[in-house]
């Protein structure tokens, strides 16, 4: 285990420096440099550890990957120690350790600083505490599971949705005895403490995380049911969904697992649940991981010929492989770009791509400005990745200051009134353009790479009609990385557009 640990580590690592930032990445570096309470689109964790590596490691692309990849070596072992809380072996804890190590959504957030590592590893280590409570009924690991969800609230809240579905579980098959515990209580107060300090947070910002929901809900319309299933399978990998799926079944259906029944009817509640409130299907989180867990044991107790262990050989490499093409920049870039089934389920490495093409054609604009308009110009963004690019890549490239008014890019810094002149990038022409007494167009983002932003345009404004603060008031959207404004989320709009 130590070794498959390892080498999941040093394999990220050495990948770590290809392609470029992913766009969420590039809105954290910048969120790390203006640290807060919390964040209109997420808590306030992975603004601190993107700070953090930046201090220790310096302002790379190589630093602010190494906690994503220690902790998806951590979400690896503790997949292998669920393996051994259900009795399996020194060869199912291996599987489930490697099987984990090679799966899609293991490697993806390993790969790039996002909430999901952190929520990812909050998940499989609840799963496992849970799963040890179930197994030995010492209620006293309520506190740890307290203290585990109180920092995991501090990336992401979904977390929540885990604990009740273990609730659901627990409360419909037993053992209800662990459920009668001062521990429990105590276990709750813990996580608690972040979990107020976040709803404060939200009653004094006046909620964005409901503005949030509804621009999820108008984004993803259907398509979050409809791509349900296939991507419960794509989470894990095609090759090893009959592994996860073997473990679904025997922690329903094992005599000797019945105490980690509520573990499997907890899967099963939170896909019924997420189906019915539209959630992305994603947010199934480190359940499949657990379910892989159990899937390994029930393999390994299969595999007991030549021909089965091959099979099931074959099924791990495979699966690994697929998920490392697919979350691992180990492809020339152009080839994600141009192969059409690449550039469909390898979407997430197009999103790391083409950041310093696009500073370089922003800073040619800004040339062909006069030497008066570039000393009162400033460069504003549609969003935050968009933003955050222009940031990282803009200064050696004498861009001048670089806005938005993203979600909490908003609260970065807001122009000063003798900025007059504005480069603006993704913007919506007619209505950025009424606000300023003149805009011009600049030419458009050009590359060969089939990008989300790419034919992006670039406009030139003078004039703005009304001091910045009362500007920025029109400026301001809460929502995902695509459109103008809030309302503008469609069916159309959503097309490219980040939803991570």
């Amino acid at each position: 285990m130590l070794a498959v640990t390892a080498g999941v580590g040093a394999l990220l690592l050495a990948v770590s420096w290809r392609h470029g930032y992913h766009v969420d990445e590039l809105y954290n570096r910048a969120s790390g440099a203006h640290l807060a309470w919390g964040y209109d689109d997420q808590p306030p964790l992975v603004s601190l550890i993107a700070r953090a590596e930046t201090t220790m490691f310096g302002d790379t692309l190589v630093g602010l990957r190494v906690a994503p990849a220690l902790m998806a070596c951590l979400a690896v072992w503790v997949t292998g120690l669920i393996a051994r809380e259900l009795g399996g072996g020194r060869g199912a804890q291996l599987f489930a350790a490697a099987a984990t190590g090679g799966s899609v959504v293991l490697l993806n957030s390993g790969h790039v600083l996002t909430t999901n590592g952190p929520d990812l590893l909050t998940w499989v280590v609840v799963s496992w505490l849970m799963v040890r409570l179930l197994r030995t009924e010492d209620t006293r690991l309520w506190l740890a599971l307290g203290a585990v969800t109180a920092v995991g609230l501090l990336a992401k809240n979904l977390v929540v949705l885990l604990l009740l579905s273990l609730l659901v579980g627990v409360l419909t098959v037993g053992p209800r005895a662990v459920l009668r515990s001062r521990h429990l209580w105590a276990g709750a107060g813990i996580a608690a403490v972040t979990g107020i300090q976040a709803v404060v947070w939200q009653i004094a910002h006046h909620w964005p995380a409901l503005e949030m929901s509804d621009a999820l809900k108008i984004a993803l319309g259907d398509d979050s049911r409809v791509a349900f299933v296939p991507f419960q399978v794509l989470l894990i990998g095609l090759f090893l969904t009959p592994v996860w799926i073997a473990g679904l079944v025997a922690l329903l259906r094992r005599a000797q697992w019945r105490a980690f029944r509520p573990v499997g009817v907890a899967f099963l509640f939170l896909c019924v649940l997420l189906l019915a409130i539209g959630g992305k299907p994603e947010y199934t989180g480190g359940l499949p991981l657990v379910l892989l867990a159990a899937g390994s044991v029930v393999v390994v107790d299969w595999a007991r010929t030549a021909f089965r262990r091959g099979l099931a050989g074959t099924a791990l490499v495979a699966n690994a492989l697929m998920s490392v093409v697919l979350m691992l920049p180990v492809l020339p870039i152009a080839v994600y770009g141009s192969n059409p089934v690449l550039k469909e389920l390898g979407v997430f490495q197009l999103d790391q791509a083409a950041w310093p093409q696009l500073a370089d054609q922003v800073a040619a604009v800004d040339r062909s400005l006069s030497p008066e308009d570039r000393a009162h110009a400033v460069v504003y963004a549609n969003h935050y990745g968009l933003a955050g690019a222009l940031d990282r890549y803009g200064p050696e490239r004498g861009l001048p200051r670089v806005y938005s008014g993203h979600n909490s890019y908003a609260d970065f810094g807001t122009p000063t009134d003798d900025k007059t002149v504005v480069i603006a990038v993704g913007v919506d022409r007619n209505s950025f353009s009424a606000l300023f007494t003149s805009c011009e167009p600049s030419g458009t983002f050009v590359t060969d790479l089939p990008v989300a932003d790419r034919n992006t345009g670039f406009l030139v404004c003078r004039g703005p009609q009304e001091p910045w603060a009362q500007l920025w008031t029109k400026l301001r959207w809460i929502g995902f990385s695509c459109p103008y404004t809030a309302e503008a989320v469609t069916a159309e709009s959503k097309k490219g557009c980040s939803l991570t």
